[in-house]
């Protein structure tokens, strides 16, 4: 497996960790969830910003970027 393999991997894994803790009658779903996103963007961060596969300088990294942290901010705030 590659870097970016990996990264992905651990972002599928940080979804289904937050799944799984949803399913633990002290943790609501959404909060496991949310919380597995939000390990999610750990990789996401190191795979688009510290370590961009593509040049930064590409028009759709920004926007990849605005709108992941975008949509987790919302989902945060709709969780809340």
């Amino acid at each position: 497996m590659e870097y970016y393999d990996r990264l992905l991997g651990g972002m599928v894994a940080s979804l289904l960790l937050g799944a799984a803790a949803g399913l633990h009658p002290a943790i609501a779903v959404r909060y496991g969830l949310l919380g597995g996103a939000l390990l999610a963007t750990v990789f996401l961060w190191e795979a688009l910003v510290r370590n961009p596969p593509v040049p930064t300088s590409e028009p759709g990294y920004a926007a990849a970027t605005v709108v992941w942290h975008g949509g987790l901010l919302v989902s945060l705030a709709l969780a809340l």
